[in-house]
């Protein structure tokens, strides 16, 4: 860590964020520490104080009592969404040959109530499920906004996911209406998706109506129970407005995946009001977000964060879209994007921008960023060397804030302060409302210590069930038996907390499930990763934990630049990295070059696959991985045997 901050908002930033004129109302004076502990010391006044601020439109009373919060209350996400009605844009949309299409708050408001006439046309009503295999663009929005004023909920993946994949997913949920994309591209190449979609439907008998986006090719002519999106639109008579079904604050809204690589991934249940309560918070507390901003995150509409950026309507922000490869063909299209369209708010993955430190992009000095006030990372931890690349290469007053959470709980348990300063490698603060610990194997809170992440308290965005759960138990067995007796959420991220006086932050380790015991002695992958991609020859690296001769041993796969070999002094060079920098427990017994590393559809990299793999072991689901074939590259490896 450096001895200080390396970014630290003006006084007049500060004053005028959204998070001051917060405190200003309920706590005056209070900084982000004194505020989190008022939020966490009484959650019956924090949330309905959020209610407030975010101006939620609601009916009932918004009294919080946990675990049962709002239980009095009855609201709708959609029409919270739509508030505005003004003719300025609400979507704006991008992919990898420019700028595609612009909507107005009024013309979304609209298209969405055409939609909403349509499906209930069909027949879906309050609990149905509506799904999308669907591309990041505004018809995916509609279509989501449109089922969540009917009540029915809305479930999606993108069209990189195979066909059992999606049919791990939507087979359980089992959609009374699939929304679908027969023509994608991504990297330069158009794919046809056709005979994938007509083998999903054709396993799909529940389904009503599959509408498709795009023309099916001829093999995918005969996709059943289908009908294009403009014939199903046409002839619709439907209002100029959408109406809005008032349901109860926990209502379904969504069914979210986890990855499955263990086994079946497990849908995950999340409520309307707990949904829409968390982003408002997150958004306008934490990420300073305001009417007439312009938010973008680098997402697809089969990750936790294309739910999280649509909410950003919610506050009449302009939500930016993008589909496609955001390095190929053009490396630089989303900086080209963000200028153009004046974002003000950039949100991407810790993984491309230490992608694009390696491939030199310099925004800082091609492009005009004026307008951008803030660029959000998650997805995986963020290399302290990122941060320095940030504030070198991109802005130099800029607000960087590393934020991390989870599909598990449709937010984040770790946020930025926009009053506060930026400290390299730390994400800058716990979220308000979550009481969020570091707690030893034995349960004992932890400070500048590594350990387990836990949140000791409910808060209104977690889970309201799983799917095909009817006792709960597979949702307690998931959260809450770590630590047997306790009643505490444990997510299962190795983190520690790092005390700034009364402030603290946080470091990610990794997950606790992928931390590494060579000797005894623990030790979280991403302090490995770090030190590694330091490197400019390694492009991305995986650690796991060989069982080897009664103890573990540290394996590291690295993904090498073209044309780099890896050589004994290229070895050399990468355990004097993790030595110096981390510490001699943390050096690899074995380092060996991959053509390629597995990874989940959503695009994390599989640490448990790996480790299965080189133990000969089955992976619980390999159609959970994006490239599930890289697999053989580790088994039998003979490096690992001697």
């Amino acid at each position: 860590m450096t001895e200080g901050p390396i970014w630290t908002p003006s006084p007049e930033r500060a004053a005028a964020a959204n998070l001051s004129r917060f405190a200003f109302h309920h706590l005056p004076g209070a900084d982000m520490a004194e505020l989190w502990r008022w939020s966490v010391e009484h959650p019956e006044k924090f949330w309905p104080a959020v209610w407030e601020f975010g101006e939620v439109i609601g009916e009932g009373s918004n009294a919080a009592t946990p675990p049962r919060w709002f239980s009095g209350a009855k609201l709708n996400y959609a029409e919270n969404l739509l508030r505005c009605r003004e003719d300025r844009p609400a979507l704006i949309a991008w992919n990898e040959q420019g700028r595609q299409s612009e909507l107005s708050f009024a013309d979304l408001a609209s298209q969405v109530a055409r939609y909403q006439t349509a499906l209930a046309a069909a027949g879906v009503v309050p609990g149905d499920r509506v799904a999308g295999f669907l591309p990041n663009v505004p018809e995916t929005v509609i279509a989501a906004l449109a089922a969540a004023s009917l009540g029915a909920i809305w479930t999606s993946v993108s069209p990189d996911f195979g066909e059992r994949a999606v049919l791990d997913r939507f087979g359980q949920t089992r959609p009374k209406v699939l929304f679908a994309v027969t023509q994608t591209r991504y990297a330069g190449k158009s794919i046809d998706l056709s005979a994938r979609v007509a083998s999903i439907a054709a396993a799909l008998p529940e389904t009503e109506r599959i509408v498709l986006l795009g023309k099916a090719s001829p093999e995918g002519e005969r996709i059943p129970r289908s009908t294009p999106l403009d014939a199903w639109l046409d002839g619709v008579e439907a209002p100029e407005e959408p109406t809005f079904l008032l349901l109860p604050f926990d209502h379904p809204l969504y069914v979210v995946y986890s990855s499955g690589t263990t086994g079946l991934p497990k849908g995950i249940v999340h409520g309307a009001g707990g949904t829409l309560l968390q982003h408002l918070k997150e958004l306008i507390l934490h990420t300073d977000l305001a009417t007439g901003d312009r938010i973008f995150y680098f997402t697809t509409c089969g990750w936790m964060m294309w739910n999280w950026l649509i909410s950003s309507l919610a506050v009449g922000a302009t939500v930016v879209l993008y589909d496609g490869a955001p390095l190929s063909p053009k490396k630089d299209i989303l900086w080209e994007m963000a200028e153009a369209e004046r974002i003000t708010i950039f949100g991407t993955s810790a993984k491309y921008l230490a992608l694009a430190e390696k491939e030199n992009l310099a925004p800082r000095e091609t492009r005009a960023l004026s307008s951008l006030r803030t660029i959000l990372s998650t997805g995986s931890p963020l290399a302290p060397e990122s941060y320095d690349y940030v504030y070198a290469k991109i802005k130099a007053d800029v607000h960087l804030a590393s934020i991390s959470g989870g599909t598990d709980i449709l937010s984040c348990f770790a946020l930025g302060d926009p009053t506060g300063p930026v400290w390299r490698g730390e994400l800058q603060c716990r979220g308000l409302g979550m009481a969020v610990e570091v707690w030893s194997p034995e349960g004992e809170s932890l400070i500048d210590e590594p350990g387990e992440l836990v949140c000791t308290q409910p808060f209104p965005s977690m889970p309201v069930a799983f799917w095909n759960d009817p006792d709960g138990a597979k949702y307690h067995a998931a959260y809450f038996e770590h630590f047997p007796g306790r009643n505490v959420w444990r997510h299962g991220d190795w983190v520690r907390l790092i005390q700034h006086g009364e402030h603290c932050g946080l470091i990610i380790a990794g997950r606790s499930d992928a931390t590494l015991n060579p000797g005894g002695v623990r030790i979280g992958t991403a302090e490995i990763y770090r030190q590694v991609e330091r490197l400019p020859e390694i492009l991305e690296s995986l650690a796991v934990g060989q069982e080897w001769q009664g103890d573990v041993r540290i394996v590291l796969f690295v993904r090498l630049r073209p044309g780099i070999e890896l050589d004994d002094a290229l070895i050399e060079r990468v355990r004097q990295e993790i030595r110096r920098h981390a510490s001699p427990h943390h050096v690899p017994k074995k380092i060996l070059a991959v053509p390629d590393l597995p990874r989940t559809i959503s695009g994390k990299l599989s640490e448990l696959a790996v480790h299965a793999a080189i133990h000969g072991r089955a992976l619980g689901n390999a159609d959970a991985l994006a490239n599930p074939a890289v697999l053989d590259v580790f088994r039998d490896l003979p490096e690992l045997s001697t």
